[in-house]
């Protein structure tokens, strides 16, 4: 069964014919944690660094990447048993804008605040493909971590 994480969502799945997907990352980040040994995956969608306010960051706390990282990760760790060494962490994403006056550079500063969240964790980053003028689609496969990637170009 597919499990579609949207923007400011994350999923877990556990059964190894299940695929994790989210599409149309462009300025938002995905983050995809697996574990090998017990083919368990993660994946959530970040739409921006940090919440403006406390607020909002209890209203929406998966939206951001300073909190909603926490909490998948310590469901994994908590609810499912992983160890933060066994989790292979992946990022997608990030794109910047084509606009010449793209001010608020959001995908720069989504994977700057997503790589900081992880390296308080202390969680290695295994692989990511981020940056550019890409609009990015993942798929990761429950069984093995692979994850298919379609793009397309940003328009805009």
């Amino acid at each position: 069964m597919d499990k579609v994480v949207g923007i400011g969502e994350y999923g877990i799945a556990e059964k190894r014919e299940d695929f994790i997907k989210t599409y149309a990352l462009a300025s938002c980040v995905a983050v995809t944690a697996y574990n090998p040994y017990n083919h368990l995956a993660g994946m959530i969608h970040i739409a921006l660094p940090h919440p403006v306010n406390e607020k909002e960051g209890q209203r929406r706390p998966i939206y951001y990447a300073t909190s909603g990282i926490p909490i998948m990760i310590d469901r994994l760790r908590f609810e499912y048993g992983c160890q933060l060494r066994d989790l292979q962490v992946k990022l997608f994403g990030g794109a910047d804008s084509l606009r010449v006056d793209d001010y608020f550079k959001i995908g720069q500063r989504n994977i700057k605040a997503v790589r900081e969240t992880l390296l308080g964790m202390n969680l290695k980053i295994l692989d990511e493909q981020i940056g550019g003028y890409l609009s990015r689609s993942i798929t990761m496969s429950v069984s093995t971590g692979q994850i298919e990637i379609k793009t397309l170009p940003i328009n805009c």
